[in-house]
């Protein structure tokens, strides 16, 4: 079985980041390791939270796994609250990135044209440097768009715009690039991927969700690194994320009390494992 190490907060109540994960990548048959980088009481959303940084406590963890002598198949980071947690992960990466480990990075920052409370673009910089240590990176436009130092366009951009966004993307170092939320206004949502080595660009396009949820994110890059490990070449394992997505949406949407803070991801599982099992047989 292959083993995934992935860095990012948790919220004991609210569907991101670690709540998602480890659940996920675990159905999907990969054993799923954590680091907690912060514990919040629920997430950012709600009206208030409690929060206990962590920060202090990833070097020791680490420094504990290397007497064990313990490896990873992948290194998956997700949101990371400050420098020093980037910092961190460029040491993480080097001692525990051998030749046959994947790295991806999701730059959990921004959304909707703006960076979340408490970053800016110095942050964004620094976490371009930590996309160029990546195998595999998924941000979203917004995040592109910062990581770039470019303006963010919400609408009337083309398929050449985006090509340009992936391939500049690219020479930050990222081997292979996967753009989310791609919308030409035509009732589709896309991802668009592009691999530095072979220069090759694929698409695909889904339903458009009449609501947006908190964490689908956070999903969408746990169901595509568990893909990967089980083999799954990369435009595969975005067809498969991304349709993940968006019958947990549905599945959620079928309740008519259903939590604003987070998608039914959970009863979207059994399907995801069907068409996991479905598409590699």
């Amino acid at each position: 079985m292959k083993r995934i190490l992935t860095i990012q907060d948790i919220s004991c109540v609210g569907k991101c980041s670690l709540t998602v994960a480890l659940p996920i990548i675990s159905a999907m048959g990969v054993e799923c390791c954590v680091i907690p980088t912060a514990v919040l009481s629920n997430h950012t959303a709600f009206g208030g939270f409690t929060f206990r940084d962590l920060t202090q406590d990833i070097e020791p963890i680490c420094q504990q796994w290397k007497k064990e002598k313990i490896s990873f198949d992948a290194i998956y980071t997700g949101y990371l609250g400050s420098f020093e947690q980037i910092e961190l992960m460029f040491k993480l990466i080097e001692d525990f990135g051998g030749k046959d480990t994947i790295t991806i990075v999701d730059p959990c920052m921004a959304d909707n044209g703006k960076l979340y409370s408490g970053f800016t673009p110095d942050f964004a910089k620094k976490m371009a440097q930590l996309c160029g240590k990546a195998h595999v990176i998924v941000p979203n436009l917004t995040e592109a768009s910062f990581l770039l130092g470019l303006p963010y366009k919400d609408s009337g951009y083309d398929k050449d715009y985006v090509e340009n966004i992936l391939k500049a993307l690219a020479e930050t170092g990222a081997k292979k690039v996967v753009l989310k939320g791609v919308d030409f206004n035509n009732g589709k949502l896309g991802i668009a991927t592009y691999d530095s080595k072979t220069q090759d660009i694929s698409w695909y396009f889904h339903e458009k969700m009449p609501e947006r949820f908190h964490g689908t994110g956070d999903i969408f890059a746990s169901v595509l690194t568990g893909a990967l490990m089980r083999d799954f070449p990369l435009d595969k394992a975005c067809r498969l994320a991304a349709d993940f997505v968006v019958q947990s949406i549905k599945k959620t949407l079928e309740h008519g009390d259903y939590n604003w803070y987070g998608v039914d991801f959970e009863s979207a599982l059994p399907k995801l494992i069907w068409e996991l099992n479905k598409t590699k047989s």
